[in-house]
């Protein structure tokens, strides 16, 4: 086994070398990930409290079970995987400057617009915190087009409520507009 030197000549701590080895599996941290939520998918899919009548073979916790395992196998395929050598390769048609820092003006303005929306949506209403997230998360991503964005963000707001509040039996709060609307 021979050991790596660095410019220097002088060879690697064990330190050195455990952070080489980990920047070469990071691949890794995306395992633990899928394994915890695959396990917390399971855990509640398998606690969840379910009404003995149910009819038919396919109840409440069917899906989640699945989902559950299915995320547990492909962590554990992407392990092994990492752990043999393979390596996640960027695609071909990225245009991401790795060298580039992060926007994190962006970022946190997004966060914000989305932590807005979550803490206004009981007192207002979806139609109207959902206009006001779609609004700022155009605005957090560059459009600076304040005569159309506010319509647009708006459209798709009553759109989407309408969709799943009438369409699809899912009782989103209307707020304020709850008798217009």
């Amino acid at each position: 086994m021979t050991t790596r030197t660095d410019t220097t000549g002088t060879p690697p701590t064990p330190a050195d070398e455990r952070r080489t080895w980990l920047r070469d599996h990071s691949e890794l941290g995306v395992c633990v990930l899928l394994l915890a939520l695959g396990v917390l998918v399971l855990s509640d899919a398998l606690t969840m409290d379910v009404d003995i009548a149910q009819r038919g073979p396919v109840g409440p916790r069917t899906v989640p079970i699945v989902v559950g395992g299915g995320l547990l196998l492909i962590a554990a395929l992407l392990a092994v995987d990492v752990l043999r050598g393979g390596r996640g390769e960027a695609e071909g048609g990225e245009d991401i400057d790795l060298s580039e820092p992060a926007d994190w003006r962006t970022v946190l303005l997004l966060a914000g617009v989305f932590l807005g929306a979550a803490v206004l949506i009981e007192p207002l209403g979806f139609p109207i915190s959902g206009a006001l997230l779609f609004w700022g998360a155009a605005y957090a991503l560059g459009s600076r087009r304040l005569d159309r964005d506010p319509l647009i963000a708006s459209v798709i707001s009553l759109v989407t409520y309408a969709v799943f509040d009438k369409l699809l039996g899912v009782p989103l709060p209307g707020g304020p507009l709850m008798g217009v609307l």
